[in-house]
């Protein structure tokens, strides 16, 4: 079979494609089923592939289990002061800088097989990982960057240097990380499209789409891929 050629400035983002957002302690539904299709997504000739990992510390600020609280209850989380006064923030706001956190299942520990990308998925050495979610306080779904701007991952600036303009999303999961970090790159200026054939939501509907569409995120499957990519 021709080696297909590698379309220059194209980048495939995997987001959370882990053991424990698939079969673990926060399986999404349907996760299982996104083992065939991402693969053959990677096959396509993207000339950048970096793939995200969820990687906590444990007592992570996400888990009931820090909180002594139950699964999935909603509180508010806060902005650490350390981090907001190291990055010249105003320290007598962050109580206007609230969000709703929902408390998951301990997942993604580092140092545990949740944290691990999942057996079987084509994820080699020619991929750049990502961690997120790794200061104890602060929760991270974009694999950009924190919700209040305060911790920056690599993501940015390796897309940049390997001269990216449009990036395709998959993986897990849709309403969460793959939305973020969907909005997060069409913000930085990057086409941005999410290929829905790679993808997997908590919650059923489907609004997540909405929300990226709104935010300038292209939706697509996997024939109209082949197609932007000019592949058979």
């Amino acid at each position: 079979m021709a080696v297909k050629a590698i379309i220059p400035g194209t980048a495939l983002i995997i987001i959370d494609m882990q053991v424990d957002f698939v079969t673990g302690s926060l399986a999404v539904p349907g996760a299982t089923e996104l083992l065939g299709p991402i693969n053959e997504i990677i096959d396509l000739p993207f000339a950048y592939r970096v793939a995200s990992k969820d990687f906590h510390p444990p007592g992570h600020i996400s888990f009931a289990t820090t909180h002594g609280k139950p699964l999935f209850e909603t509180i508010s989380i806060y902005p650490p002061e350390d981090l907001v006064a190291q990055t010249g923030g105003d320290v007598r706001t962050i109580t206007e800088k609230g969000l709703a956190q929902t408390l998951w299942p301990d997942h993604c520990v580092q140092g545990t097989p949740g944290v691990e990308i999942i057996p079987g998925l084509k994820v080699d050495d020619t991929f750049d990982i990502i961690h997120k979610g790794t200061h104890p306080r602060v929760e991270c779904y974009s694999a950009f960057k924190d919700p209040w701007h305060l911790l920056r991952t690599e993501l940015e600036d390796n897309l940049r240097h390997n001269k990216v303009k449009d990036v395709y999303l998959v993986g897990l999961a849709g309403d969460y990380c793959v939305k973020a970090t969907a909005i997060d790159a069409a913000k930085a200026g990057f086409n941005t499209f999410v290929v829905t054939d790679g993808v997997r939501s908590v919650s059923p509907g489907g609004e997540e789409y909405e929300h990226m569409k709104a935010a300038g995120v292209g939706i697509i499957n996997l024939i109209e891929l082949k197609e932007r990519l000019q592949v058979a």
